[in-house]
């Protein structure tokens, strides 16, 4: 019993991710998760009090999906910048093709909205590119003068920042080539000897052996 109320749990929470990330939480309502999960209202209501528990559980599944990503590219055998350029490619994946990550960031930015108060983002992402950099500083692969926490900050704002933009004109369509254009612009400054390309070029093959 407890299986089958978690299997219908998980599908409700996936239906209305997936109409949070094609309407927007003001343009979703309970009777269109209804509709499209073939589910009544009354089942709907068990599992989730309330729209707004509902959008808070697909944020709440949004985070719970980073720890394993993260684990997925710090286990990688190649140097902490090869990992960080890794982690970004791993989440640009799931942003693509994770219907449950593209709803919890898209709700996220419309919480204004939402009557509930939603987990903070980012916190864990600046700390993991922090520790990544500080292992480069340490590992040699840094370049001189750059400070771990503040570079981490600026990597964070540009990695998101390129997100919502590619969602917003193409859907995130190109979002492994707008990435690429990226971190070309960016690893030379951050490279204690700047070979951006080659960098590319290694965790491209670490990324067609996961």
């Amino acid at each position: 019993m407890q299986v089958r109320a978690e299997t219908t749990r998980r599908f409700l929470l996936e239906t209305a991710a997936q109409l949070f990330d094609e309407r927007g939480y003001a343009g979703t309502s309970i009777s269109d998760i209804s509709t499209l999960s073939g589910r009544t209202s009354g089942a709907i209501y068990f599992h989730f009090a309330n729209k707004e528990k509902l959008a808070l559980a697909v944020v709440e599944e949004h985070f719970a999906t980073w720890p394993e990503l993260i684990g997925q590219a710090k286990a990688a055998e190649v140097p902490a910048l090869d990992r960080l350029v890794l982690l970004s490619f791993i989440v640009a994946e799931a942003f693509r093709e994770n219907v449950v990550v593209r709803a919890g960031a898209r709700l996220w930015m419309e919480r204004k909205a939402i009557d509930t108060e939603l987990p903070p983002p980012f916190v864990g992402w600046i700390e993991t590119v922090t520790e990544l950099m500080e292992e480069a500083r340490t590992q040699g692969t840094l370049a001189a003068g750059i400070d771990p926490g503040s570079a981490a900050l600026s990597v964070v704002y540009a990695f998101f920042g390129l997100h919502t933009v590619s969602d917003a004109l193409e859907r995130r369509r190109h979002i492994e080539s707008r990435l690429h254009n990226l971190w070309l612009l960016l690893l030379p400054a951050l490279q204690a000897e700047p070979g951006p390309a080659a960098l590319l070029e290694r965790v491209g093959l670490v990324r067609d052996r996961l």
